[in-house]
Order: C-alpha cells, then structure tokens, then sequence
C-alpha cells in the first residue's frame, strides 16, 4: 500500500518543484517588464522634450536634413 503514496509523495514534489520554478520566472519577468516600462517612459519623455523643442525628427528616406 505504501507504493501509491510514494508515487503521489514523488509526483507532489515534482508538481511543488514545477510551481517554485514558474513562481520564480514570473518574479524575473515582473521585473524585466518594469525595467522596460521605465525605458519606454524615459524615450517618451525625450521625444516630447525634443518635439516641444522643435529640434528634429527622423530624416526620412531621401530628405535632406535642414542645414543642407
């Protein structure tokens, strides 16, 4: 009787060692997903300072830049 539940134990372990490892990729993309979130803000906030500048935007194709 003790082999079904040496196979229930060894397949709870393994389902307990499966949810720490997801649990840990998880916390790993939160932070990834932050780190990224403050990148997009920073590009935001650099694009509205230079578009309230009025210095520039991107050259695009076969359009000359102004000082030409």
């Amino acid at each position: 009787m003790t082999q079904p539940n040496d196979a229930m134990e060894e397949r709870l372990a393994h389902l307990i060692r499966q949810v720490e490892e997801l649990s840990d990729e998880v916390a790993r993309q939160s932070r990834e997903i932050d780190t990224l979130n403050r990148r997009v803000a920073m590009l935001m906030m650099r694009e509205a300072e230079r578009e309230s500048e009025g210095a520039g935007g991107v050259v695009m194709g076969d359009e000359r830049p102004p000082h030409y």
